[in-house]
């Protein structure tokens, strides 16, 4: 296995990126992304959401292989590597489980709650776009889909996703 993610990160200062191998990463406050869909109508927030998670998906599933070839293809060891690299990334703490039916993921202290702040609506579609990339990789099926079930933006104590076959 590879060093921890913190580990691997290269914060190239002299060319003004932070890389994990050829993969660069930023840092944002959560309230400077979040801000940007609290300003938005709700058909421009629901646009908006679905194109962040779909995005998600992509880039996030091309980590997520990354990690799953450096852990020899196992799903667990590929799930406890992405709930091991989401503390350092910033997104919280994920917990992951996994039965037949398919896979449930805690977060605590989401970034994307924090920063949009109170609402009516559950707003982790990032996290839900990484659930579903790295879902259909441990489900092997491309009809995967992770939904947030509880948000913390809207009063849970914690954000819960459910990834299961669409």
């Amino acid at each position: 296995m590879k060093a921890p993610f913190r580990q691997r990160l290269d914060f190239d200062s002299a060319n003004g990126q932070v890389l994990d191998e050829s993969r660069r990463y930023m840092l944002m406050r959560p309230e400077a992304l979040m801000g940007l869909f609290r300003r938005l109508d709700d058909t421009g927030r629901r646009n908006a959401f679905e194109a962040l998670a779909a995005s998600v998906i992509e880039m996030g599933g091309d980590s997520a292989r990354a990690y799953k070839a450096h852990g020899g293809g196992d799903a667990d060891a590929l799930l406890s590597t992405v709930a091991g690299t989401a503390p350092d990334l910033g997104w919280g703490v994920w917990s992951f489980s996994r039965d037949a039916a398919g896979i449930e993921l805690t977060v605590r202290n989401s970034p994307f709650a924090a920063g949009y702040g109170p609402s009516s609506q559950p707003v982790c579609h990032a996290i839900a776009g990484m659930a579903t990339a790295v879902g259909r990789m441990v489900l092997g099926r491309d009809d995967v889909v992770a939904r947030e079930t509880e948000c913390a933006a809207c009063g849970a104590p914690a954000c819960r996703f459910e990834t299961r076959q669409a």
